[in-house]
């Protein structure tokens, strides 16, 4: 396994050890002890699995305190980029983002801890997508953030996205 801490504190990209041959491959989707000695900590409550489309782009999604949620996110068909941003209000890096590309060839994961919003973006025909949880979905406190805020200027890329109603009228995060 192989741990990338991202220019985000608190944001790691794992690419696990992948073993192949004639029959396919397998490769250790979560080990409790491996993650905790990496500092990604539990536990982990709730497991989602979304499936979507090309094109359609979920987020960016929150909850917030005393529900927030961590989140290890992995693609296990197709390919998608990846958000996570941050809305930690009194970090240095409130209101940055990361980017970066999970798919079921790379097998990658990414960590976003609670104090994130966190979208993606599919690009292949379909996208299986699971989501490792630490808390509880919580409806009374789902928060998000509107995907194209012009002050974020996430660089997606694909220009229109299919997007939920829902998602497209999530509020702007204001940085100031």
């Amino acid at each position: 396994m192989i741990l990338t801490t991202l220019s985000l504190p608190g944001l790691v990209l794992i690419t696990p050890a992948v073993f192949s041959d004639a029959r396919g491959y397998f490769h250790e989707g979560f080990s409790e002890k491996k993650y905790a000695e990496a500092g990604i900590t539990g536990p982990f409550v709730q497991d989602n699995v979304s499936f979507s489309k090309k094109g359609v782009l979920r987020g960016l999604h929150f909850q917030k305190d005393p529900m927030a949620q961590g989140k290890l996110v992995s693609v296990l068909r197709g390919k998608v980029v990846d958000v996570a941003v941050d809305i930690r209000r009194e970090s240095p890096t409130f209101g940055k983002f990361e980017r970066v590309e999970l798919s079921g060839e790379n097998h990658r994961q990414l960590w976003i801890p609670p104090g994130f919003a966190h979208g993606f973006l599919t690009l292949s025909e379909d996208v299986i997508f699971c989501y490792k949880c630490t808390n509880y979905y919580s409806p009374a406190h789902d928060g998000g953030i509107f995907w194209n805020d012009p002050d974020l200027a996430i660089p997606w890329p694909i220009k229109d996205p299919i997007v939920s109603e829902k998602d497209g009228k999530h509020p702007r995060l204001i940085k100031n």
